[in-house]
């Protein structure tokens, strides 16, 4: 064991973290990174720059498939250089995350270990062999897909994100088990770009949206794919490329479904669990996600935690949020106060998209606020009938008396740029007579 190295700084993670490796270097101090696989976190190797990547050419298929209703003509078979997308879309996001390592390396304040963080004591890590410490510690390691129980899936070569993204064969059948964002962003893109695409929904499609954008989502949604509600995967097979999953239908029924790739997306779990915590006073709660207060810090003085694996928001843009609200208030000039998040948007890039912010309608009517609902479809626009709409709604939800926008929910094309005008009038405390002393331009969506 070499002697131990002392840095100002020491970041385990490369993807939300970097909001702190490399500004604390730029004030001069040392830094350390730590990261175990391939630099630049999940957003950029298996998150959301590969899967937009992957979506865009696929809903600009589903616009092809779908000329016909503005009256033009395409020949009926469309071809899709799957392995050529992938392998573009793979060199990207690897020469990208090739360019962080080089960066870090050229940086004589930014020590960079690839390898895995193991707590030896409160401030103390061990990396390849060497032993760490640093003023301040900061964990961003982030989530995994968490693989369930199903007897018979270990073993298989099973899909997560992680692979449905690298993979460079389009499968003829792609069995979905799952029903959240990721199933159904990476099971629209399979489908629209020529899987048959089945989906073993055991309650229903994206359970913390607005109960009236699932439902819409869900009518859509099941009249592209093969959705199969209320199933309960019981056992997964493989054999000669060909995996079947036995699952009990809604009825209570056993049935078999056979395709030759199955995807699994059934939720994530904190990377928290690898770091050898126990050796710490670091503590984390009963889902393994670590505990820290309105500062960030947590349970040991001068060790911050940001981003997924604290498990309050799953986003780039709230760990980004986090990680800028650490770096100015531990080494900038703004004041030491606690983290205040403004409204927290997010969107789903699936077709049709989705995007929210604020509070549902089921929140407000549990925590028994007076509200009003304004909600017009996209088919009552005239964009609307430009786009010949034959789905979608903004739905605006506003406090009575005061007149608040109190909450968003919006379904249909252009959602996840539509909202950041209801973002910025929700960051500013924006009222209802906000949004209509404005002056829109006709007929843009918004």
């Amino acid at each position: 064991m070499s002697s131990m190295k002392t840095y100002d700084v020491l970041v385990i993670g490369s993807g939300g973290g970097g909001k702190i490796t490399s500004p604390a270097a730029k004030l001069g101090l040392k830094v350390a990174c730590i990261e175990k696989a391939a630099l630049g976190g999940t957003c950029l190797n298996r998150g959301c720059i590969p899967s937009k990547m992957l979506i865009h050419p696929a809903d600009v298929a589903e616009e092809i498939k779908h000329a016909s209703k503005f009256d033009i003509q395409h020949n009926p078979h469309l071809t899709v250089n799957f392995e050529r997308l992938i392998t573009r879309i793979s060199q990207t996001v690897d020469a990208d995350s090739n360019a962080i390592v080089r960066g870090y390396n050229k940086n004589p304040n930014i020590d960079l270990y690839q390898g895995q963080a193991n707590f030896v004591s409160d401030k103390v890590v061990n990396v390849a062999g060497e032993q760490l410490t640093a003023d301040k510690i900061f964990i961003a390691v982030g989530t995994r897909p968490s693989i369930p129980n199903i007897p018979g899936l270990a073993g298989t070569p099973f899909m997560t994100s992680t692979e449905a993204l690298r993979r460079t064969t389009l499968p003829k059948k792609l069995i979905v088990i799952g029903a959240g964002y990721i199933a159904v962003e990476l099971g629209h893109a399979y489908g629209a770009l020529g899987s048959e695409v089945h989906f073993l929904v055991r309650s229903g499609f994206l359970r913390n949206e607005d109960k009236q954008v699932q439902d819409e989502f869900t009518r859509v949604f099941s009249s592209k794919y093969n959705v199969h509600p209320g199933c309960i995967p019981k056992q997964v097979d493989y054999q000669n490329g060909i995996f079947q999953v036995t699952y009990t239908d809604a009825h209570g029924l056993s049935q078999q479904i056979k395709a030759d790739a199955l995807l699994v997306a059934t939720g994530i779990t904190s990377n928290a669990d690898t770091l050898n915590l126990v050796s710490t006073g670091i503590r984390m709660d009963d889902k393994g996600y670590i505990k820290v207060n309105d500062h960030l810090e947590t349970t040991v003085p001068g060790v911050y935690a940001l981003g997924d694996c604290i498990g309050r928001y799953f986003f780039r843009h709230s760990v980004n949020f986090e990680g800028e609200y650490l770096f100015h208030t531990l080494f900038g000039n703004s004041p030491k106060r606690p983290i205040q998040y403004p409204p927290m948007p997010h969107a789903i890039f699936a077709h049709p998209q989705i995007a929210g912010v604020g509070k549902t309608e089921e929140q407000l009517k549990d925590e028994g606020v007076d509200y009003a609902v304004g909600l017009n479809t996209y088919k009552s626009s005239a964009m609307g009938m430009a786009l010949l709409s034959d789905h979608g709604f903004c739905k605006l939800l506003i406090e009575r008396k005061s007149r608040q926008i109190l909450g968003c929910h919006i379904i249909g094309d252009e959602a996840s740029d539509m909202i950041h005008m209801v973002i910025a009038f929700m960051n500013k405390n924006g009222t209802l007579d906000d949004l209509l002393n404005m002056i829109y331009i006709h007929p843009a969506l918004p």
